[in-house]
């Protein structure tokens, strides 16, 4: 039972870890005059990813690549199969055309790369670099886009500044150091418990990463999406679950490899990396047909999702 409890700690602590570093962050950004937009592009965006980040990192560096690239893998599935497919469930997801013509394409391109240069059993550091130099350069077209008023601020990021704008100097920087902290730790009790899981029951780590974790650290989009969605406030959903997945292989996986060279084992190349890519190939002609993610195409979304969970359990 320990280790249970330690693996559920750790991942609340992570999870408030990451509010906080957001919390903070972005207290110390409004008072430095970012625009709410740059704000939503940058810290908030990046902060959503923190969990995932700190936990791939901390496994590489305990030697257990398995979760660092299940985590992304199974996150990536758990974004399109549980949040999108469960948010269309309870309201209808809108799609526009740029949804289509610039997230989409980035997302599916961006999920191949993952796929040839992982192919071989290892993302090297050049490869870290290059996948961290196209998320800079992702970023960047992303501020231009804010600038020129393509890109709308969601109500996540109004809300987030609402609440941080008051904040006083002092409590700011709290809440940014002390956010990085709980990281830190939620993330190492997170694996250690986790690996520790997976030899007492004889699962591999690579199941683990890509279901109790993954799951685990995606928390945060689904609650949010299904609250928007229940808001009947899903204009900006389908974005914003692109834009995480991207950030996952570009972000995740290439600051991860920067430090430490990540191994991938021959089963994410046989089985998991297709349904990575098969579920983001499936949205297309779901997204495409009535421009919408509707309780149908929600369904096929979620249903697409068990059936991955019944194969790996």
């Amino acid at each position: 039972m320990t280790e249970y409890l330690l693996l559920i700690a750790g991942l609340a602590i992570l999870l408030l870890g990451g509010k906080f570093l957001v919390d903070g962050a972005s207290g110390i950004a409004v008072k430095l005059g970012m625009s709410a937009g740059l704000i939503g592009l940058t810290i908030v965006a990046f902060g959503t990813s923190a969990p995932e980040l700190l936990v791939s990192i901390n496994a590489a560096l305990k030697g257990n690549s398995d979760i660092s690239i299940g985590n992304v893998v199974g996150s990536n599935i758990a974004n399109l199969g549980l949040v999108l497919g469960l948010s269309g469930l309870f309201y209808p997801t809108k799609i526009t055309k740029r949804h289509i013509r610039f997230e989409y394409l980035i997302t599916l391109i961006v999920t191949g790369v993952f796929y040839l240069v992982s192919v071989n059993g290892m993302v090297d550091r050049w490869e870290g670099i290059a996948m961290f130099i196209a998320f800079v350069s992702f970023n960047i077209y992303l501020f231009w886009l804010e600038k020129k008023g393509v890109v709308k601020e969601s109500k996540e990021v109004e809300e987030e500044i609402e609440q941080v704008k008051n904040f006083p100097w002092w409590k700011a920087i709290l809440f940014f150091f002390g956010g990085i902290i709980g990281l830190y730790f939620g993330s190492d009790l997170l694996v250690e418990n986790a690996v520790l899981i997976s030899r007492n029951f004889g699962v591999s780590e690579r199941v683990i990463g890509v279901t109790i974790i993954a799951i685990g650290t995606s928390l945060p989009e689904l609650i949010t999406s299904i609250m928007a969605a229940l808001a009947k406030e899903t204009d900006m959903a389908l974005g914003n679950i692109l834009g995480s997945n991207i950030m996952n292989i570009l972000s995740i996986i290439g600051i991860t490899a920067i430090i430490e060279p990540i191994s991938v084992a021959d089963e994410f190349i046989r089985v998991d990396f297709w349904w990575m890519i098969g579920i983001t190939v499936l949205l297309f002609p779901l997204i495409k047909t009535k421009m919408q993610i509707s309780k149908m195409e929600g369904s096929i979304l979620f249903l697409t999702y068990l059936a991955y969970m019944f194969f790996l359990l």
